[in-house]
């Protein structure tokens, strides 16, 4: 079975086309590296890039991407909805065939130090490949953001995985791990009240006694209205439309309908068959009835 590893790092531009496009770039000229999505977000200026190979060349590709990136970001000057902690917000790598977990826990770890090597850019671990417990939830290690990052490293229970201390002057921080697939998923509500948003994001996640294995915040989507955006951390044990139908019963509390939803970046086809089982009520409805998934198999 060939080596196949997806990777999805989040960097922190939304808005200019043109540093999207270099730092895509470099992902598209790395040999046995293919890309296959690009989303950027305005109103959270952030651009998430997904990619897939072989884990060597996944990983010249991330090192490459996160050069231009911090290369063209200045996070002093960077505002958006989302959280982060620097111009490459996070990097995961995720197995998918041919290739363990723990074989990408070790290239999350070389990457990281490579990047510190390269780029001076101080590196947490998080996920599969966090150093503690602690560091295990990317939320956690993002609390505080860029703007609270030099603090937060003087606190000798945050000083970064590799490198000194210190955030980088432009670039700040990067977070690397590795993880199981992640559907990011948002829900966009029919007004522009986010306190709305916001507590529908609270019922919603599991740090908050919500579902299981999900993140939600509430922000103010690109086209001003209320947005819950969300981190499906396992949609085997909550699928995308148990996420949507709960986000939906709490927005009728409100008195507030949903306007649509989106997925950023790719999304597995058994979520998809999931959500098609739910809402057409199929009964003994088989992934091997999905023409497309025969052919590819």
């Amino acid at each position: 079975m060939p080596q196949l590893v997806e990777c999805v790092p989040n960097f922190s531009e939304g808005r200019r086309r043109d540093v999207i496009e270099a730092i895509a770039g470099e992902v598209r000229q790395t040999p046995g590296a293919r890309v296959l999505d690009v989303q950027a977000d305005q109103s959270h200026n952030r651009c998430v890039i997904t990619f897939v190979g072989d884990l060597r060349s996944v990983s010249h590709a991330a090192l490459a991407a996160a050069r231009r990136a911090v290369e063209r970001i200045d996070m002093r000057s960077h505002r958006g909805e989302h959280p982060r902690l620097g111009a490459v917000d996070v990097i995961p790598f995720v197995p998918i065939s041919g290739v363990t977990m723990e074989e990408c826990v070790a290239a999350a770890k070389d990457l990281g130090r490579q990047i510190w090597d390269a780029l001076r850019v101080p590196v947490y671990f998080y996920a599969e490949a966090a150093t503690r417990p602690e560091r295990r939830r990317l939320p956690d290690i993002r609390k505080g953001e860029y703007e609270g990052l030099a603090a937060k490293m003087a606190d000798p229970e945050w000083v970064p995985d590799v490198g000194d201390p210190k955030p980088h002057p432009t670039a700040g921080a990067m977070v690397v791990g590795a993880r199981r697939p992640l559907i990011a998923y948002n829900v966009n509500l029919a007004t522009d009240d986010v306190e709305v948003a916001k507590k529908i994001a609270k019922a919603a996640r599991e740090s908050s006694g919500g579902l299981v294995a999900v993140q939600a915040m509430g922000v103010t989507s690109e086209r001003g209205r209320a947005q819950v955006s969300m981190n499906l951390l396992d949609y085997t044990k909550t699928p995308v439309h148990q996420a949507f139908e709960l986000v939906r019963a709490e927005a009728a509390r409100y008195g507030v309908e949903i306007l649509d939803s989106e997925v950023v970046g790719v999304i597995p086809l058994n979520a998809v068959a999931d959500a098609a089982r739910f809402y057409l009520r199929l009964t003994a409805f088989r992934r091997e009835q999905i023409l497309e998934a025969i052919l590819m198999e």
